[in-house]
């Protein structure tokens, strides 16, 4: 089957729907407070109400949320997943199973054996830069997580584009890539033929 493709970063109704029409199978929103395309909760509603026929998943991306409150954010607004983007621990992510993931940034082999203590079928790597919980555009060494993309449902993120998410899929072999400043004009607005030859390119993609 074709890769799946998660738009992350979306800031408006209308950027949704556009990555909807392009074939995305999943959007991201941002509720970390130093992220460029953080959005309120309020905002997040909006989107998915106008998304609620559309079929598309709709991911919550936290970091350093108690459960409780992680929850409360997701029934609140109505998110399908959440993508708990911090320095959460295992046990933090079992109780929002199976409609959550943990992301990772991967720096070294020890990230990649990290990974594996969090439950759950699903999990995202992306490139590890300090000071920063992702959405950098520096991509991950792929050597280092292909495989662990034949043990689970790996989402590949980190500086792909659509001039080489192609070759990426192709190196990985990913369930699903993930995207956010390699599809924008600026932080949070989404550039519309880039997001469509993303979508062309990982879906055409070996």
């Amino acid at each position: 089957m074709p890769v799946h493709v998660k738009i992350c970063g979306v800031t408006t109704i209308a950027d949704a729907e556009m990555c909807v029409d392009a074939g995305a199978s999943a959007i991201g929103l941002n509720f970390v407070p130093t992220s460029p395309r953080v959005i309120d909760e309020a905002r997040a509603k909006e989107i998915v109400t106008a998304l609620r026929s559309a079929k598309v998943l709709v991911v919550g991306v936290v970091a350093n949320l108690d459960v409780a409150a992680m929850i409360g954010l997701r029934d609140r607004v109505g998110l399908g997943c959440l993508q708990l983007h911090g320095d959460e621990r295992p046990e933090d992510l079992t109780p929002l199973l199976p409609h959550a993931y943990k992301a990772i940034r991967v720096a070294d082999a020890s990230d990649v054996e990290r990974s594996r203590t969090f439950g759950g079928d699903h999990v995202l790597v992306d490139a590890f830069v300090a000071g920063t919980l992702g959405g950098t555009g520096k991509q991950v060494d792929f050597a280092l997580v292909a495989p662990l993309a034949k043990e689970r449902k790996l989402t590949l993120a980190g500086g792909l584009r659509p001039e080489n998410v192609a070759p990426a899929i192709a190196a990985v072999h990913p369930f699903c890539v993930d995207v956010a400043s390699g599809v924008e004009s600026s932080p949070g607005k989404k550039d519309e033929s880039r997001v469509r030859d993303f979508i062309a390119a990982a879906k055409a993609a070996p």
